[in-house]
């Protein structure tokens, strides 16, 4: 398995293709959620993800909140197999990359109430209560650095 991290002008046809491809399959067909997923953000993100043989079997991608380049916002966070280490792998991966390549303060994720516990082991707090977004219970998380 390989770890992955480009920006969007880096990624090959095949890796955008990839990418587009697990995040239907994950949050349009799996999860059931009704969204624009090409929403003009990739373009400016960060994309990380783990693959192997051509295959996606982790992804996030990671962008500045706004021009003053305080806060990275994370989004799109998935696994296709999960209890085997890779949403760890992940987060902790790119948390990494962030750190050195897109230097900040904060980094923010809107978390499904169901992962919440997942985020706060690697140091993420709730900081708002519950909210509906696409259909899913959420809430934001911050990790400051």
């Amino acid at each position: 398995m390989n770890f992955v991290a480009k920006n969007f002008g880096e990624l090959s046809l095949t890796e955008l293709y990839e990418i587009l491809k697990v995040r239907s399959q994950i949050f349009i067909l799996e999860q059931k959620m009704h969204c624009q997923d090409m929403d003009g953000v990739d373009f400016e993100a960060r994309h990380f993800f783990i693959e192997q043989n051509g295959e996606i079997l982790a992804y996030l991608r990671a962008f500045y909140t706004d021009s003053s380049k305080n806060a990275v916002r994370i989004g799109r966070v998935l696994s296709k197999t999960h209890g085997v280490g890779l949403g760890t792998d992940i987060i902790l991966k790119s948390i990494s990359d962030i750190k050195n390549n897109m230097p900040c303060k904060t980094i923010c994720l809107d978390s499904q109430t169901h992962a919440i516990g997942f985020y706060e082991r690697f140091g993420f707090k709730a900081i708002s209560e519950e909210f509906l977004e696409e259909g899913v219970m959420h809430v934001k998380m911050e990790l400051e650095i």
